[in-house]
């Protein structure tokens, strides 16, 4: 009797085998084998090739791999345990041995380690370093963040116009930019990359704050003469007015965070955007004053892209002192540790992301500046 049972089994078995192969080569899915969205589940195997050519993008110190393993970790347990998107680390100086090794060993999708050219993370033959020291002498005494770090400026440079030109990221669509000791509250059970490129969405943040004043004095002016001289240039009318509230006069600080962003590499190295980047760069301000990246970025964003190609990510916890994003349906607490009281939807500094939703769309390429 235990030998017909084994034989029977057997044979339901091979039976279950012959249909599987049937399936799969007359192109009928075999439910098991599909993750969601219609995706094979394999596609999200360590080293498979993925449904979105994308990466996590993670500018880092080798003096912050402590952070940067915390933040791995919250990032690999949060999402990319299941989906295994490849790592990119960027530095200005190779990394040492002990970073490689301990970022490698905290996940099992593929990971790059690369160095920035030295062109991308120096003084450019037009800026005058003089004048740059005693700008940023001018701003210490004004108590501004950062106002003597030479670092910070060329990373926020770096950020603004050159990393989506690093030779790892040549055959990269979309990027999601990690830091250093941030954290991930909620689980994040679908694919951010492949629900942006199915939408057309160029770009996605999870907060929206005011800049500080001091740090970009001349940006905005800077903005208004590259859009004078370039007609037709912002695509976007309802952004302006985001940017915007006295018709383009003067600039009321909105940016998007962009120490967590998700976006497509494309748009960074339109030409539009590299345009804007370079009248930016010939101007200086990144050296004599503090052009952060983040404006830079948003203002382009803004300006160049529709409405509905900028995505917030209310459903995705994030935290980066002193700000965080944490979703507010009942629903997201089945699978947020956050307090969602504590989001910064609630503060007026981060009021930028509610007046960003209140716009209309739009698909106007005219502008009170054109």
């Amino acid at each position: 009797m235990g030998v017909k049972y084994i034989a029977l089994n057997v044979c339901v078995a091979a039976l279950f085998a012959l249909f599987a192969r049937w399936f799969d080569g007359h192109g009928v899915a075999i439910p098991e084998r599909v993750l969601r969205d219609g995706v094979d589940i394999e596609m999200y195997a360590p080293g498979a090739a993925k449904p979105v050519r994308a990466a996590f993008v993670v500018l880092v110190r080798n003096s912050e791999l402590s952070g940067m393993k915390q933040a791995m970790r919250q990032i690999e347990d949060r999402f990319n345990s299941k989906f295994n998107y490849p790592y990119v680390f960027l530095n200005d100086v190779p990394f040492t041995d002990d970073f490689v090794a301990e970022t490698t060993a905290m996940t099992r999708a593929n990971v790059s380690y690369g160095v920035i050219p030295t062109e991308h993370w120096s003084y450019p033959a037009w800026i005058n370093q003089t004048h740059a020291s005693e700008c940023r002498q001018s701003m210490e005494r004004q108590g501004v963040f950062y106002a003597l770090s030479e670092s910070y400026r060329h990373m926020c440079r770096f950020n603004s116009g050159f990393f989506f030109r690093h030779p790892l990221l040549s055959d990269i669509e979309y990027y999601w930019r990690i830091e250093p000791d941030v954290e991930y509250s909620c689980d994040i059970d679908y694919d951010p990359f492949l629900y942006m490129s199915r939408r057309g969405i160029k770009y996605g943040y999870t907060i929206a704050l005011h800049e500080y004043p001091e740090t970009i004095p001349t940006l905005w002016a800077t903005v208004k003469s590259l859009i004078a001289s370039r007609p037709g240039f912002v695509r976007h009318a309802n952004g302006m007015a985001w940017l915007s509230e006295d018709g383009g006069d003067t600039y009321n600080g909105c940016h998007f965070w962009s120490n967590f962003e998700i976006g497509s590499l494309d748009f960074f190295r339109s030409e539009e955007y590299l345009a804007y980047f370079d009248y930016l760069d010939q101007a200086g301000g990144f050296f004599y004053e503090r052009w952060g990246d983040a404006p830079v970025h948003a203002i382009a964003a803004a300006l160049l892209l529709k409405k509905e190609e900028i995505h917030w990510f209310e459903d995705i916890g994030y935290y980066h002192n002193p700000w965080t994003n944490c979703p507010q349906s009942p629903e997201s607490r089945l699978r947020c540790h956050c307090d969602p009281e504590k989001s910064a939807i609630h503060h007026y500094w981060a009021s930028c992301t509610q007046s960003w939703l209140a716009l209309p769309s739009s698909n106007s390429s005219q502008s009170a500046l054109n």
